[in-house]
């Protein structure tokens, strides 16, 4: 269904359709009326790159997330849209599943949208992503990292994998165990691996056990990982995990097996999700300010969008919040 079909309907023309969809308030209100009339029985919807081209300001962004499984995606994602909303924008989301191939599909159909800019998770994809925004002139963002060759907002994900390692080894904790993504699918998770393993070897401790999964975060994945990681001889006494939900597998997993948290076996996450504090034990954990990403994303693809002056990247604070899933290692 084309511009013409309306035209050819409503008896009027191609010019004058025109008009009626893009809001040109010198249109006979009855002609208006009758074009609206039409192109709303025969389904047709206006091209949306071709009318942001026409009017010189598309009103929409686009945001590819990894999963919308992840409770702090969609926190991040609420508090982007809100503030986009306020400057009378319209959010568009999609997520990739963790898959390159995917993600550089949903930039290609949301650039065909014509929207206005671009919010991305983390800084690992295919280097056509970026070769496609730049092409079109689409502001983007990478986000919960902090990425030196784009433009970010998020975290020092080295710093976090650190904080929590260091803060077991002040426990006494030698042996430890690591769940968490393989890096091809996560930055985040990477760089979070990466900094535990610097902090340990920094004081002459092994490196850790890991459990690396695929693409899923979900509860199972936690316990069958703890499981894995326990069955081997020099069994670890610290379980780090990724996200608070293979944490959460993971003390799920423990209790299953007769073990009892943290007396033998001390159990971290990352995010702070609402449950974390009202799981027995309660979860310690990193605690991420994910609806400032939000929040800040929005503010610098807004400044892009109108050509002022906006910072490149955006560190954002995290902290360790300690509860009682960790505790000394067993004698």
């Amino acid at each position: 269904m084309t511009v013409r079909d309306v035209a050819r309907f409503a008896g009027v023309s191609v010019a004058t359709v025109s008009r009626v969809l893009n809001g040109n308030p010198k249109v006979d209100p009855q002609m208006r009326s009758a074009v609206n009339r039409i192109a709303g029985q025969l389904g047709y919807t206006p091209h949306a790159a071709a009318k942001a081209l026409a009017t010189q300001r598309s009103t929409t962004v686009g945001a590819i997330v990894p999963t919308l499984e992840e409770s702090h995606f969609a926190v991040g994602v609420a508090a982007l849209q809100q503030r986009l909303n306020k400057a009378g924008y319209t959010l568009l989301l999609a997520s990739s599943n963790y898959d390159a191939e995917e993600e550089m599909r949903q930039v290609r159909a949301l650039a065909s949208q014509g929207v206005a800019a671009m919010l991305l998770v983390g800084a690992l994809r295919a280097p056509e992503v970026y070769e496609t925004l730049e092409a079109r002139r689409i502001p983007f963002i990478n986000s919960w990292v902090l990425d030196p060759e784009h433009p970010c907002v998020g975290y020092d994900n080295k710093a976090i994998g650190r904080t929590v390692a260091n803060y077991l080894l002040d426990l006494g904790h030698v042996r430890f165990g690591v769940i968490a993504q393989h890096s091809p699918f996560s930055d985040r998770a990477a760089g979070r691996t990466a900094g535990i393993r610097e902090a340990l070897a920094a004081r002459g401790v092994e490196p850790p056990l890991e459990h690396l999964i695929d693409r899923s975060h979900k509860i199972i994945d936690g316990q069958l990982a703890l499981r894995t990681l326990l069955a081997h001889p020099q069994r670890p006494t610290a379980i780090i995990c990724g996200t608070d939900t293979l944490a959460f597998g993971a003390l799920v997993g423990a209790q299953e097996l007769g073990l009892r948290v943290p007396a033998d076996l001390s159990i971290t996450g990352i995010n702070d999700v609402e449950f974390a504090a009202h799981l027995n034990p309660a979860l310690t954990t990193i605690r991420l300010s994910v609806d400032e990403i939000g929040h800040r994303a929005a503010e610098y693809l807004l400044g892009r969008i109108a050509g002022t002056a906006v910072v490149n990247a955006t560190p954002l604070p995290f902290s360790l919040i300690v509860r009682g899933s960790t505790g000394a290692p067993p004698v």
